[in-house]
């Protein structure tokens, strides 16, 4: 979900964005949301003026911070990646949601 978060890290997204790109059930992202927003990595804000007929949508953004932890992150996933495909030969191919996957691992 920070990768997620990361590709557009200044943009405002609702959750049933997230949730469509991640692939996460509201169930488990609105809690995530909510301890990133309370760990000072999150900003939240409710979306100006909605369309007619839809109800204002909870918007959420990394914070300088959250950009910081969302790319150390990515790296440290990257850096796993590199080490599973050099251990198993560099056969990496797509995983589940877009993650890097070691072939007969």
């Amino acid at each position: 979900m920070l990768a997620d978060l990361l590709a557009s890290p200044g943009g405002w997204r609702h959750g049933y964005d997230i949730a469509r790109q991640t692939g996460l059930a509201s169930g488990t992202l609105y809690p995530i949301l909510g301890r990133l927003s309370d760990g000072g990595l999150l900003e939240t804000r409710w979306e100006d003026d909605p369309p007619e007929g839809r109800p204002r949508r909870h918007l959420y953004r990394l914070t300088a911070e959250g950009a910081v932890l969302a790319a150390a992150v990515a790296e440290q996933a990257a850096a796993v990646a590199r080490q599973a495909a050099a251990s198993s030969g560099g056969r990496v191919r797509a995983g589940r949601r877009g993650r890097p996957a070691v072939e007969g691992a």
